[in-house]
């Protein structure tokens, strides 16, 4: 799966991991509003890297968490889903509207019996800094976004972003500079 190889995800390893993060995730999604050094305790054992002052409003969802680096003065609101079966790193003074979702796995499309039998990979995903998503943007394996990069609302991004743009739609598209 770190190679970005072929993998199923009943691989008892794999499993283990899911179980080991959903815990983490079952005391963070469980804080009240008052237990931030909790919350950041929780999120500091679960992801790769949180960095300073940055942080998560719960419902939080992943699949792993240490394959999730956060930079500095970054924040992802409610409802956040990031399935990390491949590495995503978001840079510094990042804001993720509620409900983003970062999505890393892929499956085979062609191969519908490979796909009955769960075998899937997963692609990277980076945010650069100062990178700001709307609500609901959904962004799909493998996809760069450029520092100081806005997108829209409801976006789903299916293919790199350069810097400093504003994005769109779905699929997401360059509507201006900025």
């Amino acid at each position: 799966m770190l190679r970005g190889e072929p993998y199923r995800d009943s691989d008892p390893e794999l499993v283990a991991e899911r179980r080991r993060a959903q815990a983490l995730l079952d005391e963070f999604n469980a804080t009240t509003a008052d237990q931030i050094d909790q919350r950041d305790g929780v999120l500091r054992a679960l992801l790769g890297r949180l960095g300073e002052g940055s942080w998560i409003v719960p419902r939080f969802q992943c699949d792993y968490g240490y394959l999730i680096e956060i930079g500095a003065n970054s924040f992802l609101n409610y409802d956040a889903i990031l399935m990390d079966c491949a590495p995503i790193v978001i840079g510094d003074d990042v804001s993720i509207g509620p409900r983003a979702q970062l999505l890393t796995a892929l499956h085979p499309m062609a191969d519908h019996e490979a796909r009955r039998q769960r075998w899937e990979t997963g692609a990277p995903i980076t945010i650069g800094d100062n990178v700001w998503f709307g609500g609901g943007v959904i962004v799909c394996p493998g996809v760069t976004v450029g520092a100081n990069t806005v997108v829209g609302a409801g976006s789903v991004v299916t293919r790199d972003l350069p810097e400093r743009v504003f994005a769109a739609g779905n699929p997401c598209r360059v509507v201006r500079g900025l």
